[in-house]
């Protein structure tokens, strides 16, 4: 009773066991003491925030960041203290920034409601009180029968009950979950599937029990008890019964089904999970810069303060005549007057932390990730795909990758299989113009004819032909079809379907042999051999996994014989073998995977009555199983997949991808080391690795294969690494197995790393996916913490994406998962070596100046308020106006540096590809070092020291500055000097820092013309109405016509220009003695650059007629269309600019 008033008060979870149970069309037992369990109901939520708590999270969120946190701190002491500056200059600064960041997650979020909203609210068909109803498909309950008809996607994870087939099974497809386009069968159990009308479904007796929800889309384990005539029958429910949401229904009319997993508890919501964050390298820097300046910042306050009372010590200074203590002030407490200047001096001081540093980071990301999409060199024409970013968070990482870690099947290779050869009953063939002939035969042998097919040969090809899950589509069929209508009389629009390439490329092989699959129809399936039609019937399927790393099927032949047919890796099938020539089909495999080829074994085995008898029973009883499912079903399996009879093997070929050679090539020469994950068998790998240059033939070869235990292991490393010390060959590769690779990472991981770090390339092979996931980890956790970057196509390869510190999903042909899942997405492999060389180069260059050139214009802002406090008694008096402080960050120098980081480029794109070994140049962070920040640091000292000391030697008490020739004097300096004093250094300092950024320039468009010039521009515009109208709303206008009167001034414009080029002299000085002296590599291919053409970047930036008639000069030296040139891809091989040639361009 206390159980079910906790349940109905929601204070209990709804899952209390291990298990749910749902009953059909919500037929609830009658007896009084059950109590139904809770389920979620079905809507979809992917947003983040409600209007009602939008604003409390956010603001909670953002005021998690030290820098938003630490202007928050700064604003409220100024609320509280009375401090020199106004709240606003904190307080408006930070309102920006929060606000603009609300702004864009609002919006993000908002189209995410949008997206749930109408998902929710599509229509669906429910069978409800006898009829069929229409309804939201947010209303869908847990144990509701829901309609799905032809092409809908499934509103909730439902399980089959029937459909318009008679057998209840169904085809769909799971683009939508997992990137597969083939068409999968799904089934309803025999008692059910007979329920194909409302009135029979609301009259079934049923009650579904299953797992609760887990995220794991290939595993569903339930039974269904269905009441019949007063008896119970109990089914089990497996993967195949389950339809999931966001999968469609395809060749099949209407399905009933009934929702067992609804809204967030569904398997597609369960896979919405938030991957862990990371952290670029440079952020990582950020942060620690931030510390520094905090420190310089609280040693400038504490200094300050403690001058200050050192100053008061002398009478005279401490209660001067004109500015007299209250008695209050006489008697307050030494402390706190110490901490309250303190913290005024923090709050003066405070704008050394750039606030805005963070955003403009956040603009610069977000913006410079449409140019990696944009890049039609990263597009690929035959697949329709362009890259794809699903984090800009990352891309200056692609600037500083070190180690590459890469799948082979669909990464390195087309994925696209084509049977070579095969072994059969110890003699190897090759299929010649779609006959199998005998190695040393050919097609015109002296006897004039190929020999029939022997009985070895042909139950080989049969095996081949009925092993898979392959699936059929034939163009015309509609809803219910006979697919053995075109058994007589072969169609040619029926295509197959598989979910591997490999299973795809076998059946098609046996076909082109003679040996035709023709289609499944329930528990049938037929095929023809040589026109002649035989059916068996399907009995079980063994399923595939990859433990196992086989699959089998239990069929009945035409004489009611039952037999096994099982095909997987050598590894997994020859060991069970007992029979057949298993030594010649080993050597046959080896030499298969030396060519490169994919290897399957293929065998039998024939059961006698009573062995089927004993292998259906504990199959039954072991997928009836609520608990310990799948270990029992490994048991079982183990037992039936044994004493098998070998047949013989195949060897499938899966081409290499163009220019993969190429790109592994730049990559070395980049100083990135590749390593090659894979699952395929040694020989297999090694091969594929020589030939796509992974490998060199010149290349000492090691091999840590075939550890049987720690001690083997460990001694054989050590021989390894004594072997590389003592060989002077250059280069080493090391090739390493999966189980070997086990014993090496138990307890020899500082020895195994010592090893791979000595070798060029490492192929590691036989590996499971959990394995390449640890060897990312390993070498990313290693005492240098180097850079790693995953790339991989398949669902195997997402754990290693995520691992690394860059993930990369190719849109491959095993589906969509490692995209999904990827921070970036390409096409082909190829494609990496644009993506690193050059964008990564460009975004890490871009934002590495962006971060320095913050720190440095601020202590330029900030040092001369610093130096101001020792000619002001240190009373906090500020030096600028409240309205330049609020500004400096936000207009005055934000957009040009916003800019440059966005187009910059120091070398161009098709020197970065031509000559891969300038991104070493950038790495280990090079440009974010600790030299380079304290250059930076230092440099904005230096200019701070020339800007105030130079406008406090050129306002001395004898220099004219007025334009009429009168001295700032007695009244008129009361009445000007410290304003026109704080102007000028203001003035001064806009100019040089904007200048600064100009001169680390090296690719200009017209937009940094445009901000650069036009900064300054509105600098002076914007400080003479500001200083030349008195503004009513103002409380006070200390700069009321200052800036007027100081532009009047012939000497003012002097020290303004002097002290410009006394704080830039140097560093033009210093340019041009190192890039003739001293030249970088990357500065040596700078001058390489005026030999290239013109570049699409630039041309993207003009007005479109005026890259049009550009393009027209260039046409003579390469055809395009304007329209693609348009595109404002970030770079292009197709057309080049000198980036020092812009001002010639410019003048045209």
């Amino acid at each position: 009773m206390i159980r079910w008033i906790r349940q109905q008060l929601g204070f209990d979870p709804p899952h209390q066991s291990d298990t749910r149970t749902v009953y059909i069309a919500n037929k609830f037992p009658q007896h009084g003491h059950y109590i139904p369990q809770r389920f979620a109901d079905n809507r979809i939520i992917s947003s983040k925030y409600t209007i009602w708590n939008f604003i409390p999270k956010n603001l909670f969120e953002q005021f998690r960041r030290i820098a938003n946190f630490y202007f928050l701190i700064i604003f409220l002491v100024q609320l509280m203290i009375d401090t020199p500056t106004s709240p606003i200059t904190s307080g408006l600064p930070l309102f920006f920034v929060i606000t603009v960041t609300a702004i864009k997650q609002g919006y993000e979020d908002w189209l995410r409601h949008k997206a749930d909203n109408e998902v929710n609210g599509a229509p669906v068909f429910v069978v409800r009180s006898g009829s069929l109803v229409q309804t939201r498909s947010k209303n869908i309950r847990v144990g509701d029968i829901v309609r799905v008809a032809k092409d809908e996607t499934f509103p909730a994870d439902l399980v089959l009950l029937s459909s318009d087939r008679a057998e209840g099974t169904c085809h769909i497809t799971t683009t939508s979950l997992d990137g597969e386009t083939n068409l999968k069968t799904h089934y309803s159990v025999p008692e059910t599937a007979v329920s194909q009308s409302v009135s029979r479904l609301e009259s079934l007796q049923a009650v579904v029990e299953c797992q609760q929800p887990e995220a794991d889309l290939y595993r569903f384990v339930g039974r269904i008890t269905v009441t019949q005539q007063g008896e119970e029958i109990v089914r089990p429910l497996g993967p195949e019964n389950l339809l999931l949401r966001g999968a469609r229904l395809k060749n099949t009319k209407e399905i009933f089904g009934v929702a067992v997993y609804t809204g967030m508890e569904s398997k597609m919501a369960l896979n919405y999970k938030c991957k862990s964050q990371k952290r670029s390298a440079v952020e990582k820097s950020m942060n620690t810069f931030l510390i520094i300046y905090l420190g310089i910042l609280l040693f400038e306050a504490i200094l300050s303060t403690i001058l200050k009372y050192a100053w008061q010590a002398e009478n005279k200074w401490d209660e001067p005549f004109y500015n007299q203590k209250t008695d209050q002030e006489r008697n307050s407490s030494q402390i706190l007057k110490f901490i309250s200047d303190f913290l005024a001096f923090l709050v003066l001081y405070n704008f050394i932390i750039p606030i805005s540093l963070y955003v403009t980071v956040e603009m610069q990301k977000f913006l410079g990730s449409f140019f990696i999409g944009w890049d039609l060199d990263l597009y690929h024409e035959e697949s329709d795909q362009k890259a794809q970013v699903n984090t800009s968070d990352l891309n200056e990482e692609l600037g500083q990758v070190e180690y590459v870690f890469t799948d082979k099947t669909g990464t390195l290779t087309e994925n696209e299989m084509q049977f070579r050869e095969c072994s059969i009953n110890g003699i190897k063939y090759q299929e010649i113009n779609g006959k199998l002939i005998p190695e040393g035969m050919t097609e015109d042998s002296p006897d004039g004819a190929v020999p029939c097919l022997n009985k070895e040969e042909e139950l080989f090809l049969k095996a081949v032909s009925l092993c898979h899950t392959v699936q059929i589509s034939y163009d015309q069929t509609d809803g219910p079809g006979d697919p053995f209508s075109h058994a007589n009389g072969f169609s040619p629009q029926m295509e197959y379907y598989a979910s591997s390439p490999d299973e795809k490329a076998l059946v098609e092989a046996t076909k082109r042999m003679g040996v035709t699959f023709i289609g499944s129809h329930g528990e049938i399936m037929e095929i023809k051999t040589f026109g002649k039609a035989e059916k068996y019937k399907l009995l079980h399927v063994l399923e595939f996994d990859a433990d196992r790393r086989r699959m089998s099927v239990i069929l009945q032949k035409p004489s009611g014989e039952k037999v096994l047919f099982t095909k997987g890796a050598e590894s997994a099938v020859l060991p069970y073998s007992t029979s057949g020539e298993i030594d010649k089909t080993r050597v046959h495999v080896d030499e298969f995977a030396l060519k490169g080829l994919r290897t399957l074994v293929v065998a039998c085995r024939h059961f006698s009555a009573d062995e089927y008898q004993e292998v259906d029973r504990r199959l039954h009883e072991a997928r009836t199983a609520l608990q310990q499912r799948e270990e029992r079903l490994v048991e079982v399996f183990n037992f039936i997949e044994k004493d098998l009879e070998l047949l013989g093997a195949t060897g499938v070929e899966d081409k290499l991808q163009d220019k993969v050679q190429e790109t592994i090539e730049s990559l070395r020469l980049a100083g990135i080391k590749v390593w090659v994950l894979t699952g395929d068998k040694h020989e297999t790998a090694v091969s594929v690795s020589l030939s796509c240059g992974h490998f060199h033939r010149t290349m000492n070869i090691l091999e840590l294969v075939k550890q049987k235990s720690d001690s083997e292991c460990a001694e054989q490393l050590r021989r390894l690494a004594r072997r590389i010390r003592e060989d002077h060959v250059i280069q080493h590769g090391l090739v390493v197995d999966g189980a070997s690779l086990s014993l090496a990472l138990r307890e020899h991981e500082k020895l195994f790393m010592e090893v791979c770090k000595n070798c060029s390339a490492v192929l590691c092979c036989r590996m499971a996916p959990l394995q390449k996931a640890k060897v990312v980890r390993l070498l990313k956790t290693s005492p240098e913490k180097p850079i790693t970057l995953a790339i991989g196509d398949g669902a195997n390869d997402v754990s290693m994406i995520q691992e690394a510190h860059v993930g990369i999903g190719i849109m491959g042909k095993e589906g969509r998962q490692a995209v999904r899942n990827s921070d970036y997405a390409i096409a082909r492999f190829k494609f990496l070596a644009k993506l690193l060389l050059v964008h990564g180069h460009f975004y890490y260059i871009r934002i590495a100046t962006l971060v320095q050139y913050f720190f440095y214009k601020n202590v330029c802002f900030i040092t001369p308020q610093f130096l101001y406090q020792f000619f002001c008694l240190f009373s906090q008096q500020t030096l600028y106006d409240s309205v330049y402080l609020t500004l400096y960050n936000i207009c005055f120098t934000s957009l040009p540096i916003l800019v440059y980081s966005l187009f910059e480029q120091l070398v161009h794109p098709h020197v970065l590809q031509s000559k891969p070994a300038l991104y070493r140049d950038i790495s280990k962070n090079s440009l974010l070092s600790f030299k380079t920040f304290l250059y930076w640091t230092f440099l904005g000292f230096c200019h701070a020291f020339v800007f105030f000391f130079g406008s406090y030697t050129l306002m001395g008490e004898d220099t004219t500055l007025m334009g009429n020739g009168q001295i700032l004097r007695a009244n008129r300096q009361l009445m000007f000097g410290n304003w026109t004093f704080g102007t000028l250094v203001f003035t001064v300092m806009v100019i040089t820092v904007t200048l600064k950024l100009a001169l680390e320039t090296h690719f200009w468009t017209w937009m940094n013309h445009f901000v650069t010039w036009g900064s300054i521009a509105f600098y002076f515009i914007f400080s003479l109405f500001y200083g030349g109208i008195i503004w009513p709303f103002l409380h006070t206008q200390d700069m009321y016509f200052i800036f007027v009167q100081l532009l009047s001034s012939g000497s003012a414009w002097f020290a303004i220009f002097i002290i410009v080029i006394t704080c830039l002299f140097p560093d033009v000085i210093k340019k041009v003695f190192y890039r003739h002296l001293q030249p970088t590599s990357t500065q040596k291919s700078q001058m390489y650059t005026n030999c290239v053409a013109i570049g699409d970047d630039f041309i993207a930036l003009q007005p479109l007629s005026r890259a049009k008639n550009q393009l027209g000069k260039i046409s003579l030296l390469r055809p395009t269309r304007a329209s693609d040139a348009w595109t404002p891809c970030a770079v292009s091989q197709r057309g080049k600019t000198p980036a020092h040639d812009w001002a010639g361009w410019w003048s045209e």
